[in-house]
């Protein structure tokens, strides 16, 4: 008895919310449809219009562009002129990590290769920045790697390895070596 009188109040507090979003969409006015002749202001063009679902020349052709902040182009995201080359990170005991800070924008791919020289055992660290892009590979000796995450990259001796990624969410963060504290070992990414 107990069961179902919880089943029956789940089920009633779930549609409680698409009840409420139904009674909203059906009162709203006619009025936010626009006429799709050419003598529209253009403060009418620019206004919020992604929740129409009829009006304008797009919708008449049954062609529906969306637009955004960017304009990557027939690809997307992983067109060709959306890709940049970082400058490299290197680990080399005692030396800099990276020459100055990255600046990258959010949705924008990006590569950079990691070379190490085998001077010590060394390893980039920094969780807060791989769950803020998503890598599309990581290449080492030519082994294409397409993880689901990371938290660090270590070499045990010399090699390099190229990592291509997509920048998501802005902040500033930090590649590190591990156990370090000095400001030059360590990467800072800032994602805009």
């Amino acid at each position: 008895m107990t069961r179902l009188l919880t089943l029956i109040m789940m089920i009633a507090g779930l549609s409680v919310p698409a009840t409420a979003q139904d009674a909203a969409t059906e009162g709203e006015a006619p009025a936010e449809a626009q006429p799709a002749d050419d003598a529209a202001a253009p403060a009418e063009e620019d206004g919020d219009d992604d929740d129409d679902e009829e009006g304008g020349d797009a919708g008449e052709e049954g062609v529906y562009e969306a637009t955004g902040k960017f304009d990557f182009g027939f690809s997307g995201i992983m067109a060709s002129d959306n890709r940049t080359t970082l400058a490299p990170l290197t680990l080399s005991s005692g030396q800099p990590v990276a020459g100055s800070e990255y600046t990258l924008k959010s949705g924008g791919y990006y590569t950079i290769h990691i070379e190490a020289d085998g001077t010590a055992e060394l390893a980039l660290s920094g969780g807060d920045f791989f769950r803020a892009i998503w890598i599309n590979e990581v290449v080492i000796n030519d082994i294409e790697i397409r993880p689901m995450g990371v938290h660090s990259i270590e070499f045990d001796d010399e090699g390099s390895a190229r990592m291509s990624f997509i920048a998501i969410v802005p902040g500033r963060y930090t590649l590190s070596i591990p156990g370090s504290r000095g400001e030059t070992q360590e990467a800072v990414f800032n994602i805009q």
